[in-house]
């Protein structure tokens, strides 16, 4: 009896480790948000030339974090005014990811949004279904990121979550292409060097 009360305790501290949200700070979880950025930039097609590698930026970390707790599936009001999401940057990206919070990992969130190029077309700058995501993740100029998550049930569930990245600069312009397709890191600035066709500054 008191070994399968111990299964049940273990098993139910598993379920509470499962559903624990990541902070803002948890070395992990920026890990893992900046490995997929950094490895999506990188895998591009067709490949880039000017491709930055993305950093994280505690301060678009916190402004998702303050975001996502707002519970709203919707981009904030501040994203076209100048300075007025953060002073560091004119202006931020954003984008939204919305799910189930068990099934929620930066990397599938971030692949998710990749996994748009499909509705991009490079040549014409058009997108045939929703594609900002995708042009976003991938702006070779944004080379700052924040990431956040919490959990939201007025928009579903007890287990509905919104996971947000800020990015600076800004991407997403009208009629710009999000990179400069060629040869890998041969159009990057001076002071970087390229790791994994990535532009990195060091």
């Amino acid at each position: 009896m008191a070994l399968k009360n111990l299964i049940s305790l273990w098993t139910l501290s598993l379920c509470v480790v499962a559903d624990k949200v990541p902070s803002i700070t948890d070395s992990q979880f920026i890990d893992e948000c900046l490995q997929a950025h950094n490895e999506l930039r990188g895998s591009v097609n067709p490949p880039a030339a000017d491709m930055k590698h993305m950093f994280w930026d505690e301060s678009l970390a916190k402004l998702a974090k303050e975001w996502t707790t707002e519970c709203k599936f919707e981009h904030r009001s501040c994203l076209s005014k100048p300075y007025k999401c953060t002073e560091d940057f004119q202006f931020v990206g954003e984008n939204i990811w919305l799910g189930g919070f068990p099934y929620f990992s930066p990397k599938s969130s971030i692949t998710a949004w990749y996994n748009e190029t499909a509705f991009y077309d490079f040549d014409t700058k058009a997108c045939s279904k929703v594609c900002g995501h995708y042009t976003q993740v991938v702006w070779a100029k944004s080379y700052k990121v924040g990431c956040a998550v919490s959990i939201c049930p007025n928009l579903g569930t007890s287990k509905t979550s919104i996971f947000v990245c800020n990015y600076g600069p800004a991407g997403n312009f009208v009629n710009v292409s999000p990179y400069t397709k060629g040869e890998p890191c041969s159009m990057c600035a001076e002071g970087e060097k390229c790791v994994n066709k990535l532009c990195r500054k060091h």
